[in-house]
């Protein structure tokens, strides 16, 4: 009997999931199985008959939790995934997916030794900077395997060291105040207007891009000129957008904005509702976000974004940057502007200093090679 049923998560979307009977194993006992976080109805039903044919095929294999891809996944499903969020656990299933269990997932994880462990970590820090991470989660994935399981005595990753990872330096890149304007002035030459609005904002504001697409009419203030950032678009289960609170306190912001760029706010917003009317959607409501698709209202993929950046730049054979560097760009211009590095910390939402001092740091190295090419022409010697 397969039961299919719909539910709701806090991103206001409907997802389905499923339980069926598979059967009877040798003992006679009955066998049952159910999954969720699917997307439609038939993704559903599609898994559950998958399920119920392989049980017919193979019989019930009962898991025996001997190796490392079977201890990974119940420490993750019963453990790991109830403390974080979920755009963080589908990033962290990425790290075992495409790393770790490359290496471990087939072994019996008590048969994995010191030297599977320093073999490892050697190859991972050749060519990854998260290879101290990926030693964490290894030692998580052993601790539960010797604490709740009861499979092994001693945790081999325990003590291995994470030689330091050679990396080159960031470069911070950037536009400066002449090419932004040659860049938004492109841009407006587009024949969709949205762009012209979202890379007005993204610039103008410095938010990140999930931030931009997760906002919603009812956090801009136009009567303070304010923005209230407080949630993201990401990226959960299933490769499903949806919508959390920003990942760190200082990402929970209000900005203030300039009055011209709060103009080509409401312009849009007009535009928007008069579009979606023609559509028959109504889009005068508090919870409709600023940015979303034109066919259905829903979200906007980050990767429209990041190709309509790349043809922009491509077509008018401008300075190449990314959508993440116009943020830098902001943070630039804002120091030339005069801000103070805990100005700029908290207008761009960064829990730490590292960055803003990354470029501050690229701001003042430029001012001071200005500031010798001006004594020198004043001189004249």
């Amino acid at each position: 009997m397969l039961k299919i049923k719909s539910y709701q998560k806090k991103d206001g979307q409907t997802y389905y999931k499923f339980h069926t009977y598979l059967g009877l194993d040798e003992s006679g006992k009955v066998v049952r199985a159910g999954r969720q976080g699917f997307t439609t109805e038939k993704e559903a039903r599609q898994v559950a008959m998958k399920l119920k044919s392989e049980f017919q095929e193979y019989g019930y294999q009962k898991p025996t939790y001997e190796t490392f891809k079977e201890v990974f996944e119940l420490w993750f499903e019963s453990v790991y995934k109830r403390d974080v969020r979920e755009s963080t656990a589908v990033k962290t299933k990425e790290l075992f997916d495409n790393h770790i269990l490359k290496e471990f997932g087939h072994m019996r994880v008590s048969k994995i030794t010191k030297v599977h462990c320093r073999v490892a970590i050697n190859k991972w820090n050749k060519t990854l900077s998260k290879t101290k991470i990926m030693k964490n989660y290894c030692n998580r994935v052993f601790d539960f395997a010797i604490d709740d399981l009861d499979l092994i005595k001693t945790n081999p990753m325990e003590r291995i060291k994470v030689p330091k990872f050679k990396k080159e330096k960031a470069q911070v890149d950037f536009y400066n105040k002449e090419e932004l304007k040659q860049f938004l002035e492109c841009v407006n030459k587009e024949s969709d207007p949205k762009w012209s609005v979202i890379f007005r904002l993204l610039a103008f504001s410095g938010m990140r891009k999930g931030e931009l697409l997760g906002l919603q009419w009812k956090k801009v203030n136009f009567e303070d000129n304010t923005l209230t950032i407080d949630q993201t678009l990401t990226r959960g289960e299933n490769n499903t957008l949806i919508i959390q609170d920003t990942k760190t306190n200082a990402g929970n912001r209000v900005i203030t904005m300039d009055s011209k760029t709060m103009a080509i706010l409401k312009e849009w917003r007009t535009q928007q509702r008069l579009d979606f009317l023609k559509l028959g959607m109504n889009t005068n409501k508090p919870n409709q976000y600023v940015f979303t698709q034109y066919k259905d209202n829903g979200f906007i993929q980050h990767a429209n974004i990041t190709n309509a950046i790349n043809r922009i730049i491509k077509k008018h054979d401008l300075k190449k940057i990314t959508v993440h560097q116009l943020r830098h760009s902001h943070c630039s211009l804002l120091f030339e502007s005069g801000a103070s590095i805990k100005e700029v910390q908290e207008r761009l939402g960064h829990s730490s200093y590292e960055v803003t001092l990354n470029i501050y740091t690229h701001v003042t190295e430029q001012k001071k090679d200005e500031a010798a090419d001006r004594f020198a022409q004043h001189v004249g010697f």
